[in-house]
């Protein structure tokens, strides 16, 4: 199966953002409350030559790309990267490295908070990216700027915040970065 997916994938290269729809629970209220069909997002890097999604999970770790995709729903993906390419040096790509690496083994961020004590998926890419390539990939918004009035939202919230929900901390989506202007599509299955 692995031999497979980086035939598929031969394409894919360090950097890279992927992105996919995960729709139990929480990312169910992702999708609604940012109107986007993605929930999940992690960057692509190549490892002996096969790739892997560092990505914000239970741990922060990296995963096998064929792995990370099975997990999604229907094992639909998109992949996308800087239209700037030039941007993406060695060098740079070794900083964002250094970058990611200080969150490596750290806790999913469940309150979605923007400390660096722990994270959630898309806060770890734009991180990444923000302080290893000086390129913010999307536009942090506050709580509040989603939609939170369906009731799955709504749900979801009383869970994570009671009646305490911080509508002015500082969010990253991943809607957000897959519609950044910086970003062009690459692969999608």
């Amino acid at each position: 199966m692995l031999n497979a997916c980086i035939a598929q994938h031969k394409d894919v290269k360090d950097g890279d953002i992927i992105f996919q729809s995960t729709s139990g629970g929480q990312g169910k209220a992702i999708q609604i409350a940012t109107h986007s069909k993605y929930s999940h997002c992690g960057i692509i890097y190549l490892a002996d030559g096969k790739p892997y999604v560092y990505e914000a999970v239970q741990p922060v770790k990296m995963t096998p790309l064929d792995r990370w995709i099975e997990r999604g729903d229907d094992g639909h993906y998109v992949i996308k990267r800087l239209k700037n390419t030039d941007a993406l040096t060695p060098d740079v790509l070794n900083k964002m490295k250094a970058a990611g690496e200080q969150f490596k083994g750290k806790d999913s961020d469940i309150y979605f908070g923007w400390s660096d004590n722990d994270l959630y998926c898309s806060e770890l890419v734009w991180k990444i990216y923000k302080r290893g390539a000086g390129i913010e990939v999307g536009t942090p918004q506050k709580l509040s700027s989603f939609d939170l009035s369906n009731a799955i939202v709504q749900q979801q919230l009383a869970e994570r915040y009671g009646s305490n929900i911080p509508y002015n901390e500082t969010v990253i989506s991943p809607a957000a970065i897959f519609e950044s202007d910086k970003l062009i599509t690459v692969e999608e299955q």
